[in-house]
């Protein structure tokens, strides 16, 4: 797409990027800049709080509009969804992209003000434990009308795909999260920091939420009689949380458990790099971006048996029964049999990198743009792969 053909895209629904934790803000990181390569011109609606105006200058070729939110768990992205259909009211983008089921409750509103609308389902939220009776409704409620008032539906797997056929009577497209598959680090700065050796400690990389389900691995750890490694706990909290109190407070009780906080950048990379074994016992999740990013770096992964880790499509060893954490355990004790040979890793690297391709998936998400503006693409500005 050239000149007066490209396509202006206006993201809302994420908190913003680089350096948000997030699925959804990592899965429009990545997707951004491919778009704009795709011909797209893409501005991010951001929401204040947690993006500096120094850190949006320039990323990519990406705008950013930084608005207003509260920072009130349940609210936040209500409050800032509706300002930011109301921009978009005014500056008449070619596409309304929204992302995740809250922030699609304002998808009528969109439509109403004559703006094209694509919605992405990244999971669904109600099933997280944080949330009460009244959030729930929310959640549901924007679900419900961002799967029928949208334009287009996009989905990140085959179970979400499956929801909005079943429950709503919509079809919608399968786009996967992605990843990018990163140079192996070759320093230990980060492990230093933190009293850390290569290959031996566990890992888990995730904002402190009850979903992830930190107290089940810490439990599990502490009953493996591992020796010689350590638990790593990588992420925090976007607000005050009880919850966060309780994993901290485990964490001290429990010998050789390291909470890092947040970690982003090049310590985030060697973290991951060099750890002897990647852990997602979590109870939810869409897509789960951070076991592709274990993934990317070929490392050995253990995963909870909900459906959306299982689409992964890993060896069955690779999978433990949600909440079971005796199973968890033994599989933590067993953890140094489980490390690869570099050639091991470099296959599964490879494997990452052909099936979860930032690519394709930008690319596939622009030709969904394309459909709902009805507009053709130069043949020459999209990836033409076929997907995996």
């Amino acid at each position: 797409m050239a000149g007066k053909d490209r396509l202006r895209v206006m993201m809302m629904g994420l908190r913003g990027f680089p350096n948000v934790q997030g699925g959804v803000e990592t899965h429009a990181e990545h997707l951004c800049p491919v778009l704009v390569r795709c011909g797209c011109e893409v501005e991010v609606v951001a929401r204040a709080p947690f993006l500096a105006k120094e850190d949006v200058q320039s990323y990519d070729g990406i705008h950013f509009t930084r608005l207003w939110s509260p920072q009130k768990k349940g609210i936040e992205a209500f409050v800032h969804t509706f300002l930011g259909v109301l921009v978009a009211g005014i500056r008449r983008p070619d596409v309304v992209h929204i992302h995740a089921i809250g922030p699609a409750i304002m998808t009528p509103l969109a439509r109403l003000l004559g703006l094209k609308v694509v919605v992405t389902h990244h999971g669904p939220d109600y099933d997280r434990e944080k949330w009460g009776a009244f959030p729930r409704w929310i959640l549901r409620t924007g679900e419900r009308l961002g799967m029928r008032w949208a334009n287009e539906r996009i989905v990140i797997s085959r179970v979400i795909h499956d929801l909005v056929k079943n429950k709503h009577s919509r079809d919608s497209v399968l786009i996967p999260n992605g990843v990018v598959v990163p140079d192996l680090p070759d320093t230990t700065k980060a492990l230093d920091a933190f009293g850390l050796q290569p290959g031996r400690y566990i890992l888990l990389v995730s904002r402190f939420v009850k979903e992830k389900r930190h107290l089940d691995l810490i439990e599990a750890f502490g009953q493996s009689g591992l020796s010689g490694w350590k638990l790593v706990l990588v992420g925090g909290s976007d607000h005050a949380d009880p919850y966060v109190d309780q994993v901290l407070a485990k964490a001290r009780d429990v010998e050789d458990v390291v909470c890092t906080g947040v970690q982003t950048g090049k310590a985030l990379q060697e973290l991951y790099g060099h750890a002897g074994l990647f852990v997602l016992p979590s109870s939810h999740e869409g897509l789960p971006i951070a076991l592709l990013e274990s993934l990317s770096y070929g490392l050995p992964v253990l995963a909870s048996d909900i459906p959306a880790n299982l689409e992964v499509g890993l060896e069955q060893d690779c999978y433990f029964p949600l909440g079971d954490v005796a199973a968890l355990s033994r599989a933590l004790a067993a953890a140094p049999s489980r490390s690869l040979d570099p050639l091991d890793r470099e296959a599964r690297r490879d494997w990452v990198r052909e099936k979860y391709n930032w690519e394709l998936i930008g690319a596939d998400t622009a030709m969904v743009y394309a459909r709902v503006c009805q507009r053709n693409i130069e043949a020459g500005s999209l990836v033409q792969n076929e997907r995996p």
